[in-house]
């Protein structure tokens, strides 16, 4: 009888990474960057105006509301289906993005991008390493200072219960904590100086609610009481000695969440008004 390796489906208790939050503070620009060039839709229902822009991806999101511009510590990875026009795009609109920080570069196995304010992007081509995902952020990597991945993994499986590993590869040793079936956070050792951080946040789902609740709250970790569907935190310790090891903003969302995985426009950048073909206004991703 044929036997399997059932961890491989496991999903723990972390389900879902659904959006990463950084302020810009210039919504045109933010739209020429992010829909234009990197043909991602703006969400049409909610956050439609001036004050915030939610751009969709597949299942998840950017949140782009309007302020002093976060800089994220690290970079995130996506998956696009259309990695080859993305250059073209990108071209198309750097005369609206002159004299920001945009610019991007093809290396071997994706194309590396900088956000007008200085946040970077890696942007893989669908394929077999991402399942069926084809569009979505699959990846967010954070560097920490050495010897802080085994207590982040630590963190991650005791207090969230989710699958964590420190694990070395080739751009060094890092802590690889698990969500969904799809979806990672990275935490990489680097000896280089890491900048302050700035107030960005990552959104999460998991299942069970009240558990890493109860923990964080009777450590003094919980930074806000959002609603009966939602809390925050803000610093990632050792569990066994309570030292600080990272800060980030967790927005920590249930599974009964009224907006989990609330389905998203995606259009298909593909479509232009000289070659416009009925019917293929929409993208349909997998994942």
């Amino acid at each position: 009888m044929q036997r399997f390796d059932r961890h491989r489906q496991d999903v723990g208790n972390v389900v879902f990474l659904e959006h990463v939050n950084v302020r810009v503070p210039d919504q045109r620009l933010a739209t020429a960057f992010y829909i234009q060039g990197l043909g991602f839709t703006r969400d049409p229902y909610i956050m439609v105006g001036v004050e915030n822009m939610w751009i969709n991806m597949g299942q998840t999101q950017f949140h782009l509301p309007t302020g002093e511009p976060n800089v994220m510590r690290g970079h995130v990875e996506i998956v696009v289906p259309d990695l080859e026009l993305m250059p073209a795009r990108l071209d198309a609109v750097r005369d609206h993005l002159k004299d920001t920080k945009f610019g991007y570069s093809v290396e071997d196995k994706y194309i590396a991008v900088t956000t007008p304010w200085g946040n970077r992007l890696r942007l893989f081509a669908a394929g077999p390493t991402f399942g069926d995902m084809t569009l979505g952020i699959t990846h967010v990597e954070i560097p920490v200072e050495a010897g802080r991945a085994a207590g982040i993994a630590r963190f991650y499986e005791k207090v969230l219960g989710t699958a964590a590993a420190v694990t070395p590869d080739a751009e060094g040793l890092a802590a690889h904590v698990k969500v969904g079936q799809r979806q990672e956070m990275v935490f990489r050792e680097t000896s280089k100086p890491i900048p302050a951080y700035d107030g960005y946040h990552v959104a999460i789902y998991i299942t069970n609610f009240s558990g890493p609740h109860e923990w964080l709250d009777k450590h003094g970790l919980v930074s806000e009481e959002s609603n009966e569907y939602q809390y925050r935190f803000n610093t990632i310790v050792d569990p066994d000695t309570r030292e600080p090891l990272c800060v980030i903003e967790h927005e920590v969302r249930c599974y009964t969440h009224p907006m989990f995985f609330r389905p998203l426009v995606s259009r298909n950048p593909v479509q232009r008004q000289a070659t416009y073909q009925r019917g293929r206004d929409a993208f349909y991703p997998a994942g």
